[in-house]
């Protein structure tokens, strides 16, 4: 803790691990997210990339360490999780959008039900937000009759509407169809710009160049390096992060 208060880091995790069985799927991971920073996640998969963003607003729950977020460890369970949950966007490979609802209604449904606003405060927040990912015009139609690109801009303006302090992204892109990547990271790099504090699991790697504050890489349920994209991607210091970076750089 500093004397000023906002230096405080956002989130805290200390000597956090995880099982799922005999799957040790997080190894005493210790890792700060700073307030308004892009803090971008990489590595093979199966190691534990998603498991560490699910992790941070206990979608997944964690055998032992602690979690801290915003000056508060995160409870297990109960009325203090859910409300420390409602500070915390997350937006995922799939869409997970209310098919039987329309896109303003899903946008509106967590402000109105969770936030207690009032509806049409949250009808005037949802078109606002539509407008700023630039689907304004399909506010009215169902997820089904919008493309994937389209449907994901949908569940970044749904996650923004809670006004949280941070938005968690799990390979958002990897279920698309690779012209409708841009679109959405286009929305994710205007975030950035605008201050948002972001936790990104992606394979986008020209993302983790432009918009990345700092660069962890994971493999094997443990943090190998973390940088910035800069000297991540020009001067890896291990040689399973170099070996990474040459599978993939070279496609």
């Amino acid at each position: 803790m500093t004397e000023n208060g906002d230096v405080t880091p956002l989130v805290q995790l200390e000597n956090v691990n995880k099982h799922f069985g005999a799957l040790h799927v997080l190894k005493n991971i210790n890792l700060t997210v700073s307030r308004g920073e892009v803090l971008v996640v990489i590595g093979p998969s199966g190691g534990g990339k998603s498991t560490l963003c699910r992790t941070m607003n206990r979608l997944e729950t964690i055998n032992d360490g602690k979690i801290i977020f915003d000056g508060q460890v995160l409870p297990a369970e109960g009325k203090g999780l859910a409300r420390l949950r409602s500070e915390v966007g997350m937006v995922f490979q799939s869409f997970n959008l209310f098919a039987h609802k329309t896109i303003r209604e899903n946008v509106t449904l967590g402000p109105v039900k969770v936030r207690g606003i009032a509806k049409a405060t949250a009808d005037k927040r949802a078109m606002e937000l539509l407008e700023r990912v630039g689907i304004a015009a399909q506010a009215d139609k169902y997820p089904a009759q919008l493309s994937g690109g389209q449907q994901q801009r949908v569940a970044i303006a749904r996650a923004l509407a809670m006004d949280p302090k941070m938005i968690l992204f799990d390979e958002p892109t990897s279920a698309l169809d690779p012209e409708m990547v841009q679109e959405v990271l286009d929305v994710m790099i205007g975030l950035a710009r605008d201050g948002m504090t972001m936790v990104v699991v992606t394979h986008e790697m020209g993302f983790a160049r432009r918009a990345a504050n700092r660069v962890v890489f994971m493999a094997d349920g443990q943090i190998v390096e973390e940088n910035t994209p800069d000297e991540f991607f020009t001067n890896a210091q291990t040689d399973r992060a170099r070996d990474f970076l040459s599978k993939i750089l070279t496609h």
